[in-house]
């Protein structure tokens, strides 16, 4: 006999904090360094990462590369957004000085400012102040025919709100730096980008191609960040239908319990790590995890255990896996390639989102360390001890001036096969010759975070944050008056 839908529904939420906030029994944890070393080598891994970014930026305009020493595409605008913040902490950190850290600022913004926008296909850096996802490094224009991309505007947006609280100091170059952050933050035309039919924002828009596409952000993702600033804004905000029934409609669909921890699963990591790069999730909660008695910093800290519990078991049986040596999230990798290997056929792929989760499973034995480093705040106690060993064991091959390498897969031991990105070394096995963007600005801002709560602590402050996680239905914690 079928469930009434009534009973179905209070039947849900008698047991939703009862019965969704309890985990069952991790794996055993790693044995953890002394805190003396973990100190150092979470001192040296900001300082290499914080380098890359300043060493890697355009001399004239200061924009980052999106992946280096490989040949860049451009500038991520989304990458722009770890940029922004990077120089913010490096100016906390002493790597650099402040003066240094606000003229660089300067230069970023009036560009991106300034840059031309429209509805033309070339020539310009966005539309009704989004921005496409690949910009030039000298000119800001749109380069690889790249979408006007909501999720990495959002990423670019948050550096900008980040250095509009972070410079507050009461002089020329920083008052400037804060009146072009809320030009920029204020030009965005959100409903442009809302599909009226879901009330959901719609992930890109490519001009030659008939405009939006298909594709939403609805369910559980990066894009909270889409959806806070959104509803942040004081000039063209989106309606708060957007959230409730555009983005949290597909929450349910993507709660479910994985390794024995019930969570809102993603596959790759990165989904419960950008968003959180700059908002402090600790106690503050929607209506969806209210329902649940966890919040999304709980719900990313089990992600990440669960992604530890999978390198246990390691039910592929990929070389390396297991122990400290774990960590999935989009990064580069051999290529496509069909390998027998120890008599079995092994499926490997280039860039792509790997990760576990309830939905599938994207697996081909490469490992990325900004997985880890990115989830640091969320589970230090396997996180530290995963970059720790991974650096001491493999450092010569994935460790080098700027810290980690993207990518490596041990599996992939063929130096026959030449890997679309990389190099197979003898003993060891594939690894990537870059280090992208995204990946050092999750390992930058996270591992600050871990330290100090500074990138938090900062975006606590600024007001058009606060308004969006407001509309969102977000209570609690530092949000209280």
């Amino acid at each position: 006999m079928k469930t009434p839908l009534w009973l179905a529904a209070a039947l849900a939420v008698a047991l939703s904090a009862a019965a969704f906030a309890q985990p069952a029994p991790a794996p055993a944890l790693p044995v953890q360094p002394p805190a003396e070393a973990q100190e150092r080598f979470l001192d040296d891994l900001s300082r290499r990462t914080f380098a890359w970014f300043w060493e890697t930026a355009d001399a004239d305009t200061g924009l980052v590369p999106n992946r280096w020493p490989g040949p860049p595409i451009g500038t991520s605008i989304g990458g722009m957004g770890f940029a922004l913040t990077a120089w913010g902490i490096g100016a906390e950190r002493g790597y650099i000085a402040r003066e240094q850290a606000a003229e660089i600022t300067l230069r970023n913004l009036r560009l991106l400012y300034r840059a031309p926008q429209g509805e033309a296909p070339e020539g310009v850096s966005g539309n009704r102040g989004f921005y496409y996802h690949f910009l030039d490094l000298k000119t800001a224009a749109r380069t690889n025919n790249s979408e006007l991309s909501t999720v990495d505007t959002a990423l670019f947006l948050m550096g900008v709100l980040y250095a509009q609280s972070y410079f507050d100091r009461d002089d020329p170059a920083e008052a400037e730096i804060r009146d072009l952050a809320e030009r920029i933050f204020a030009r965005v035309e959100w409903p442009y980008a809302v599909r009226e039919e879901t009330q959901a924002v719609i992930m890109g828009h490519r001009p030659e191609r008939g405009g939006w596409g298909r594709a939403e952000w609805r369910g559980y993702n990066e894009a909270m960040i889409v959806y806070a600033l959104g509803l942040g804004s004081a000039t063209h905000p989106l309606g708060r239908d957007s959230w409730t029934q555009g983005w949290s409609s597909g929450l349910a669909e993507d709660w479910g319990t994985l390794e024995g921890y019930p969570h809102l699963s993603f596959e790759p990591l990165f989904g419960h790590q950008y968003s959180h790069a700059w908002i402090d999730f600790r106690g503050i909660r929607d209506d969806f995890m209210r329902a649940r008695g966890i919040d999304y910093f709980e719900n990313s800290r089990r992600a990440t255990l669960a992604q530890y519990a999978y390198a246990q078991r390691n039910p592929e049986d990929w070389t390396g896996y297991g122990g400290n040596v774990w960590g999935w999230t989009a990064s580069d990798g051999p290529g496509r390639f069909t390998v027998i290997v120890n008599g079995r056929e092994r499926q490997f792929r280039g860039y792509a989102a790997r990760g576990v989760g309830i939905h599938r499973i994207v697996d081909d034995g490469t490992i990325a360390p900004t997985a880890a480093g990115g989830s640091l705040p969320f589970a230090p106690e396997v996180a530290i001890p995963a970059l720790m060993e991974m650096k001491e064991r493999f450092g010569r091959y994935i460790y080098n001036e700027y810290g980690f390498l993207d990518a490596f897969n041990m599996t992939f031991t063929f130096p026959e096969l030449e890997p679309a990105k990389g190099n197979v070394h003898a003993g060891f096995g594939w690894v990537d010759s870059d280090q992208l963007v995204i990946d050092q600005g999750a390992i930058l801002l996270m591992v600050e975070n871990h330290r100090s709560g500074s990138v938090w602590n900062v975006m606590r402050r600024n007001p058009h944050l606060r308004h969006g996680l407001e509309q969102m239905g977000f209570t609690g914690g530092w949000l209280e008056p």
